[in-house]
C-alpha cells in the first residue's frame, strides 16, 4: 500500500509539471494573439475529504498559470477558483484522482 502511494505521488508530480507547462503555453499564446480575457469565478466540487488533500489540490490549482484558488470550504468540499477563461472542472483539476489515491 505504501509503495502504491509513492507511485501515485510521482505520477501526481509529473502530471502537475505537465499541466503547468501546458497552461503556461496556453496563457502565453492567448497573450500573444491578444485574445479577450473573460475572467470567471467557479465553484469546483471535489471528492477529496481530508483537509490536507483539499489544500494540496487548492495549491496545485494556484500553481497552474491562468487559475487561482480563492477560497476553500473543507466542510462542503468546494474550492472557489478564479480562471482567466471559462473552463470545465476536468481542465481545472486534472490531478484530483492522483491526490485521492496518494493521500486518502
Amino acid at each position: 500500500m505504501f509503495l502504491t502511494r509513492i507511485v501515485y505521488g510521482i505520477i501526481y508530480f509529473l502530471d502537475l509539471i505537465y499541466e503547468i507547462i501546458k497552461s503556461t503555453i496556453d496563457v502565453t499564446f492567448n497573450k500573444i494573439m491578444r485574445r479577450d480575457i473573460n475572467p470567471v469565478v467557479i465553484d469546483v466540487e471535489t471528492v477529496l475529504e481530508r483537509p490536507v488533500s483539499q489544500t494540496i489540490l487548492a495549491n496545485s490549482i494556484s500553481l497552474t498559470p491562468g487559475t487561482l484558488s480563492i477560497d476553500l470550504d473543507s466542510e462542503n468540499q468546494i474550492i472557489k477558483v478564479a480562471a482567466i477563461s471559462p473552463r470545465s472542472k476536468e481542465d481545472i483539476i486534472p490531478f484530483e484522482p492522483y491526490i485521492k489515491k496518494m493521500l486518502e
